[in-house]
């Protein structure tokens, strides 16, 4: 008996969890994206609409108000029981916080039907850190979405040994469904196979720059001309923003954290976050 998965509800509205809730939507799920106040909500929705207008310049089909169908279409709701409550798949997007997102799956597994399946969108944590608290370790998993669905559109898809091979299909075909690349991983690995390839490459480009060996942009362009790739790591890092591998190098060891005092000295203390403020590695006009 194939599953069916047609109601969706996203916990969480950040970046990725507004993404990920906007790109089910517009692909004709029924979308319901929880957070954990009204006010939280209310930012969500100006998000929303940011990514409607995204959407409508670069997305085919996002045209004549569809964007904006979508956008309208989302419901907010800041009650988790409500939210969960019809749910075929929770897809889980909060702050990768394992303490916060066990509580989160202690309660969800109260609260949501029995047919419910869990996805985190963790892109650090392993899911058989959570499973337990989940009281569905048969119907949990993780998939992992990357910045900017619409455009860099993989779906890493990674279970548990105690994951149902009915669950991890379905959600791969959900996957596929919205618009993904369903990426699938026989087994559990940190950073599934994008952030496996990833971290390295940027690590390394950020020990050149550090180091003084090369400026970002010789960097960048050496590995666009050797490679073929259209970006280079530091146009990858404004990307993604300065303040996620700062956060991550922060707690590394020694030469991570040299890494870190030089991004925040050079970049974040200046404000340079990246595409975001306009300014990292490279400046940005709107």
């Amino acid at each position: 008996m194939s599953i069916e998965i047609r109601k969706v509800t996203v916990l969480g509205t950040g970046v990725l969890g507004s993404q990920i809730a906007f790109q089910t939507a517009f692909r004709g799920f029924d979308v319901t994206a929880y957070d954990i106040t009204d006010e939280v909500l209310t930012a969500a929705r100006g998000r929303f609409d940011k990514l409607a207008a995204t959407y409508r310049e670069q997305v085919p089909g996002a045209g004549d108000g569809k964007a904006e169908t979508t956008a309208a279409g989302i419901a907010l709701s800041s009650d988790l029981a409500a939210a969960v409550a019809d749910a075929d798949l929770v897809i889980e997007a909060i702050p990768e916080v394992l303490a916060i997102k066990q509580d989160t799956y202690e309660k969800l597994g109260k609260l949501a039907p029995e047919r419910t399946i869990f996805a985190t969108n963790s892109s650090t944590l392993l899911p058989s850190a959570m499973k337990d608290f989940t009281g569905r370790p048969d119907r949990f998993l993780a998939l992992h979405f990357a910045n900017q669905v619409w455009h860099f559109n993989t779906a890493e898809i990674m279970g548990t040994a105690d994951t149902d091979p009915a669950v991890f299909q379905a959600v791969v075909d959900f996957a596929t469904a919205i618009g993904m690349v369903p990426i699938e991983l026989h087994k559990e690995k940190a950073g599934y196979v994008l952030n496996s390839l990833l971290v390295p490459l940027l690590n390394a480009a950020m020990n050149l720059a550090e180091g003084g060996y090369a400026e970002p942009e010789a960097v960048d362009k050496t590995w666009r001309i050797g490679t073929g790739a259209p970006a280079g790591p530091f146009q990858i890092l404004d990307i993604i923003g300065l303040t996620t591998p700062y956060n991550i190098m922060a707690h590394g060891d020694e030469d991570a954290q040299r890494i870190a005092k030089w991004l925040k000295e050079n970049y974040i203390d200046q404000g340079k976050l990246g595409i975001a403020t306009g300014e990292g590695f490279y400046k940005y006009t709107a």
